[in-house]
């Protein structure tokens, strides 16, 4: 699948927003945290994936009824649902310069994950965490992700590369009093 970039300028995929807000102070500290063990980029970026593949649960895994959505967010209550897990891999790897898309997918509703820009092309990550089943890890050479979509059952990849998340997901994270209204709210699909 080719990947599209919502946005031509890549300049858009280091900003900070509302979401992907990593000029935060903890998020900072998180990134120069990491950064101290990592030898170069590709080495920072497997060690933010793996920090919030495996220090912050999944909410839905873990029982968490808190909707996060805003990185800093994730960061400070160390919950969130794909979406935010992405919101928060994303603002640490921008917060050092490595240019960061949110994507999604869809199956039963749609899921989210991000791409990293390495070597000129974009590289699909699912920060999602693991469990009986799901084996994401980062990796530059074909990917990992937590799941893969079965087209005969209507699920699929979307090609889209963005520089801010969906309007339909944003939408449904702040609207939800708590997780389980959150899933009864989740987009199906992108419009």
């Amino acid at each position: 699948m080719e990947l599209i970039q919502d946005n031509p300028d890549l300049s858009a995929y280091l900003a900070a927003d509302e979401v992907v807000d990593h000029h935060h102070p903890l998020v900072r500290e998180t990134a120069a945290r990491l950064a101290k063990g990592a030898t170069d980029s590709y080495v920072y970026a497997r060690l933010a994936f793996e920090f919030v593949r495996d220090t912050i649960p999944h909410s839905q895994d873990s029982g968490d009824p808190r909707v996060t959505w805003r990185a800093s967010d994730v960061l400070a209550r160390g919950t969130g649902i794909c979406y935010a897990k992405a919101h928060a891999l994303a603002a640490l790897l921008r917060a050092e310069d490595i240019p960061t898309a949110l994507c999604y997918q869809r199956f039963d509703v749609v899921h989210g994950l991000v791409a990293v820009r390495f070597n000129g092309a974009w590289h699909r990550q699912d920060p999602r965490g693991n469990k009986p089943g799901v084996d994401a890890r980062f990796s530059l050479d074909g990917e990992r992700l937590a799941f893969l979509p079965d087209p005969e059952a209507g699920e699929l990849d979307y090609p889209g590369l963005y520089a801010t998340a969906h309007p339909a997901v944003l939408d449904a994270l702040k609207g939800a009093r708590d997780r389980p209204h959150l899933w009864e709210t989740l987009p199906a699909t992108l419009s």
